[in-house]
Parts: C-alpha cells; structure tokens; sequence
C-alpha cells in the first residue's frame, strides 16, 4: 500500500508546478474558512481537496486501474483534471484581495499575486507548439492538404503513419482518419513503444542524422493496416520505399505521401 500511495504522491507532485500547487492548497484552505455561501464553499474548497485526497488513496488507484480504460496504470494522473485548480486559486486570491481593507493592500496584493502567479508559470507563446495561425482550424495547413489528399476530399476512411511532428493536429481536423501511433509516442519523455514509432521516430531523438530502415518501417506499417506513410522530405531511408511496393502520391510541402499498394489491394479485395 505504502509503494502505491508514493505513486500517487509522485503523480501529484508532477502534476504541476510546485508553486501553483501550494497556491491551489493554500486557496482551497482559505475559501473553505473564508466563504460563507455553502455551494462555493464546497465547490471551489472542500470538492478539490476531497479529490486530492482521494488521488492519493491506494485504493483509489486500484479500484481504478480495474477499469476498462486505456493504459490505466499511466494515465491515473487524469483523476486530476477533475479539480478546477486555477478556478480556485483565482477566486481565492479574488476574495483575498475584496477582504483587505485598505486600498493600498488591495494593489499590493493583487501585484504581489500577479508576479507569483507569471513567475512560476511560463510564456505559451515561445512553446514549440505555438505558430501563427493559418486557417480557421487554427492548425497548419499543409496537415489539412495532407488529410484532404489521403481522404478523397474527405469521403473515405483511412489508416496513415504520420510524421510525429504532424500527430498533434490531424484528428483535429478529420478524425476518420486513424494512426498507429499519436503525439502520446512522440513525447518521448513518456516512454512509450510501438513498432511504427520505432522504425520512423524514434532513431532521430537522438541522431539528427539518422537513417530510417525501410524494411522494417513497411513491415510495421502493414501489420497495423497503413494505407499511406507521410514522411518529411529531409528525412532518409536506406531503400527507396518505391521498391517495396509503395508508391509516390503526392508531394505537399516538406511531405511526401506513399501509398501502400499491397495493404490498398488487401482492403479492396475483403
């Protein structure tokens, strides 16, 4: 039991940046002494720290990792997204600031907050997922050409190996189409494994300079049923994947799309 709460401890721990985490406990704490209306009370107080403790319960993770849940043991964690942390931290440092009687108090607290609050944080915008808007999808376009390409305009169903960069947004735009693996994989701080993955991610996290076995990756994207690859045109393989029965559709932006016609030919014909 004591391994097991130690995980849920740990998973805690990560879950956010240490300071916030202490603003969040601290909030909850305040707001449950503070606030006289019951429903906020329990909302924005009691509920979340019910639900912290009840995270970190090993009973909790056993209960829950014998559901019928992807991945349970790994993704526990999102118990936590039950708990609205930022509501609570913002409506308890709100109530801090409305309680102080001098105006003076008011700015300093409500500076001091703003200072904590951005220095523990950091900026979005420099995140490597950020990029000036292309379209309304608020995605890059050349995922969008890629996806309309593959799909016939969108009328057909389909399986495609993605280039890693890309999983974020595809099933943002259409999602009929279907990957063997997704950004969980291309995090690779995570861990995790998959055949296809392996073949045509993960040798370049730690050679820029790698080359793909082509083999291998056709081998892997057949026994998952992938219909395209969508590799990036600086990316190198050791055989032309023309040679082992795909063929070049399209060229889009640094993307080249193969279709498999061996897995083509299997679907049409069952």
């Amino acid at each position: 039991m004591y391994g097991i709460f130690m995980q849920c401890w740990v998973a805690f721990k990560d879950y956010g940046r240490p300071a916030l985490t202490i603003l969040f406990l601290a909030s909850a704490i305040y707001l449950i002494v503070t606030e006289k209306e019951l429903y906020k009370k329990i909302l924005f107080g009691i509920l979340p720290l019910v639900i912290v403790a009840g995270f970190l319960l090993p009973i909790t993770k056993i209960l829950y990792v014998k559901l019928p849940v992807e991945d349970p043991g790994v993704t526990y964690y999102r118990v936590l997204w039950l708990i609205p942390m930022y509501i609570t931290i913002g409506y308890g440092i709100c109530k801090l600031i409305m309680r102080l009687s001098k105006e003076a108090y008011k700015y300093i607290a409500l500076v001091a907050a703003v200072l904590v609050i951005a220095g523990t944080g950091s900026f979005v915008y420099t995140s490597r997922y950020m990029s000036k808007a292309e379209n309304l999808y608020h995605i890059p376009q050349v995922v969008i050409d890629i996806c309309e390409e593959i799909t016939h305009g969108g009328t057909l169903r389909t399986k495609a190996a993605f280039s890693g960069e890309l999983t974020y947004f595809v099933r943002q735009y259409y999602n009929n189409i279907m990957m063997p693996f997704g950004r969980e994989y291309v995090e690779y701080q995570w861990d995790y494994a998959h055949p296809v993955y392996d073949a045509m991610e993960k040798p370049f996290i730690t050679d820029p300079d790698a080359v793909i076995d082509a083999k291998a990756l056709v081998e892997a994207t057949r026994e998952e049923d992938c219909e395209y690859i969508i590799l990036r045109k600086d990316r190198k393989t050791d055989e032309d994947l023309t040679t082992l029965g795909l063929m070049v559709v399209d060229e889009i932006g640094d993307y080249i799309i193969y279709e498999d016609l061996e897995v083509v030919a299997e679907k049409n014909y069952g």
